[in-house]
C-alpha cells in the first residue's frame, strides 16, 4: 500500500520519437493518460486546479532517457501494482513506467546530482574522437557557448564533467560496468562494416547537474574545441541513469531510500 499522504514516486522512460517531445508536452501526455486510466490523482485548489505532479530533473528536448523521475499525490490509496498497470496500459509507446514506489521522506530533486549519458557519434574518425576524449580529460576548464532565451551564454563544460570514456576502447579505460550499460550489442562489428565503424563511436559520460545545466551537446562542443573536431553527422544522446553521486563518483539510485523505507528492494 501507499505511504502516508498517498504520495508515490516513479521512474519512466522517454524513448523513440518521444525524444523530440518537449517536457511540457510530455507532461500533458501523462495527464491525459491519468484521466483515461481513471487514476485518482489529487488536484491543487484555486481557480485553475492542476494535478499534483512534480517533475524532477527532466531531460532536454532531443534526447532519450531511461531514467526520468516524478512524484505524484493521489486523492486516495491505490495498490502500487494496480497503479503501475493502469499507467502502462494508457501511456504511449516510448513512455514506459519502469517503477513505482511509495514516497518516503526527503526531497526527490535533491537526490538527482548527476547523470550518466550514452552518446552515439557518427561522422568523426574514431582515432580523432579518442584523442579528443583524452584532451578533454586532461583539461582543467573548457568553455563553450549555448544560445538561450536570454541570449548567448558561456558554460564551463569541463567543470561539470565527472567522467568521460570512449566505449569499447581499452585506451580510454572503460570499465566492464560502463560497457554493459552503454549497449555493447548495438556496436557494429568491424568485420561487417569497417568504414562505418571507424567513423562511429559511443561516448559514456557522467555529468554533474550544475546551474546552468551542462548538457551532452555541451560536452560534444567541448570535445570539438579541444581537438578541433568537425561537427558530427549524427549525435544521439540517451540518459542511462541519474541520482546522487557517492564519494567514488558512482551514481546512486534515487529511489533506493524510498524502497528501503517501504521495506522493498
Amino acid at each position: 500500500m501507499l505511504s502516508s499522504g498517498h504520495r508515490v514516486r516513479f521512474r519512466y522512460t522517454k524513448r523513440g520519437h518521444l525524444r523530440f517531445t518537449s517536457h511540457r508536452d510530455l507532461a500533458r501526455v501523462f495527464e491525459r493518460a491519468l484521466r483515461r486510466a481513471g487514476v485518482p490523482v489529487a488536484y491543487s485548489e484555486g481557480y485553475s486546479p492542476h494535478p499534483r505532479i512534480s517533475w524532477a530533473g527532466a531531460a532536454p528536448t532531443g534526447v532519450a532517457s531511461e531514467a526520468e523521475y516524478a512524484e505524484m499525490q493521489l486523492a486516495r490509496e491505490v495498490p502500487l501494482t494496480t497503479l503501475h498497470e493502469e499507467l502502462r496500459s494508457t501511456l504511449p509507446a516510448g513512455m514506459d513506467i519502469a517503477e513505482v514506489v511509495p514516497a518516503g521522506t526527503g526531497s526527490l530533486p535533491d537526490r538527482l546530482e548527476a547523470s550518466t549519458w550514452r552518446v552515439e557519434v557518427e561522422g568523426i574518425d574514431l582515432s580523432d574522437l579518442r584523442r579528443a576524449v583524452e584532451l578533454l580529460t586532461a583539461s582543467e576548464s573548457v568553455e563553450v557557448e549555448r544560445m538561450t532565451k536570454k541570449g548567448r551564454r558561456t558554460l564551463d563544460a569541463r567543470a561539470a564533467l565527472v567522467d568521460i570514456r570512449l566505449h569499447g576502447d581499452s585506451t580510454s579505460g572503460v570499465s566492464p560496468d560502463a560497457e554493459s550499460v552503454s549497449g555493447a550489442s548495438d556496436v557494429p562489428r568491424v568485420d561487417d562494416c569497417p568504414d562505418r565503424v571507424q567513423r562511429y563511436g559511443i561516448i559514456v559520460m557522467v555529468v554533474r547537474h550544475t546551474t546552468p545545466v551542462v548538457r551532452p551537446d555541451d560536452v560534444l562542443k567541448a570535445l570539438r574545441v579541444v581537438a578541433d573536431l568537425p561537427t558530427p553527422e549524427v549525435a544521439r544522446a540517451t540518459r542511462l541513469e541519474q541520482g546522487r553521486l557517492d564519494d567514488g563518483g558512482t551514481i546512486v539510485d534515487p529511489l533506493a531510500p524510498d524502497r528501503a523505507a517501504a521495506g522493498t528492494r
